[in-house]
């Protein structure tokens, strides 16, 4: 309610990127505040084991994460990571910094709880990364999302996204190799068969066939079904770790506006897409690799959904920003009164547990 009645209608009285900026500066100002970080996490985290798993060897405390794009710089980490969430993904981080397309480039709409961004990976780069990195203490888990910079030429793709994670990787639990962003020319080319094999195989042999952290790859909810499970497909031969579905839209149709802006439309109008695509994975993949879900979740139903569609663990963006910072603990709750009242021992016993769609 504090946040509906009095946060919300000041932020969204700005521009949707000064906002978040408003919001950054205080979050990382904050840290120097005794005690706010504990004080924060009296107040979001949602304590229980039955939430808890491990997945290639790392423990989630809870399987609600903050995705990719709200902690471009890897600044906001310290602090995010005590609201409530069991994981934090930073970046997109690019081997060069960028400054992103040309201003306005986020643009909301409250009537479908929605955002259209056409950022363009606006981030300090690999090297300045490095360096924020290393001056944090990293008090849960974190994951590394790689993108690959503007300026470099889809055939140099392979020795950009490698700089990125040979710098990056030895402060993330896990890597995610971003090839869907709609606001990078040509990026999502690198989804056709024959362009992943490629990319994949690149990297691997960058990494002598031993990469060091589990590696995600993060596929666009406007791959055709046959594209996505031929996608999967090489994601089990290439022992990939898992998968993120999913990345924004082109598709602006749900949005309900006339000419809507260029970018990508995250949010409300996107979750039947993601789950649709995340069903369609968990039959595909048997259970062989985690799948994270993440697109239009500002529900707790919708979590729980999702993880009944076979999702090991979600994501949340565009419905945080809608819903205020105690959505993590309210689908926390939520989910595990759901497995309690079910009579499972753990989360996990939800993954995949509902009707195929």
């Amino acid at each position: 309610m504090f946040y509906h009645h009095l946060i919300k209608p000041i932020l969204f009285h700005l521009d949707p990127e000064s906002a978040h900026h408003l919001v950054a500066t205080f979050l990382t100002l904050s840290k120097k505040i005794p005690f706010f970080h504990k004080t924060l996490s009296v107040i979001f985290q949602y304590p229980s084991s039955r939430l808890e798993q491990t997945i290639h060897g790392i423990r989630f405390p809870n399987p609600v994460g903050l995705a990719a794009g709200f902690d471009k710089t890897t600044e906001l980490f310290p602090t995010m990571i005590h609201m409530g969430f069991g994981f934090i993904e930073v970046g997109t981080i690019t081997a060069k910094a960028q400054s992103g397309n040309e201003k306005p480039r986020l643009f909301r709409f409250p009537k479908s709880k929605a955002l259209v961004n056409r950022m363009g990976f606006n981030n300090p780069g690999a090297d300045q990364t490095e360096i924020n990195l290393k001056n944090q203490q990293k008090l849960g888990v974190r994951g590394i999302n790689a993108g690959k910079s503007k300026v470099t030429a889809l055939e140099d793709a392979v020795s950009d996204y490698v700089y990125t994670l040979k710098k990056l990787i030895p402060y993330g639990d896990y890597a995610v190799i971003n090839i869907s962003s709609p606001n990078t020319p040509g990026l999502r080319s690198l989804q056709s068969k024959q362009s992943l094999i490629d990319l994949i195989q690149g990297i691997q042999k960058e990494f002598q066939n031993s990469f060091p952290i589990p590696l995600y790859l993060k596929f666009a909810p406007d791959l055709t079904e046959e594209e996505l499970i031929e996608n999967l497909k090489v994601c089990l031969d290439y022992k990939i770790s898992g998968v993120i579905l999913t990345n924004t839209t082109l598709d602006k149709q749900n949005l309900g506006e006339e000419n809507p802006p260029e970018g990508g439309l995250s949010g409300g109008p996107l979750f039947e897409k993601s789950l649709r695509f995340v069903s369609l994975a968990y039959q595909t993949l048997q259970g062989k690799i985690p799948i994270i879900g993440v697109g239009g979740i500002d529900t707790r139903e919708k979590a729980l959904q999702m993880m009944e569609a076979g999702a090991n663990l979600i994501q949340i963006y565009t419905g945080y920003i809608y819903e205020g910072p105690f959505l993590p603990f309210q689908i926390c709750s939520y989910l595990d009164k759901v497995v309690k009242e079910r009579g499972y021992q753990s989360i996990s016993q939800l993954v995949g547990s509902g009707k195929i769609k």
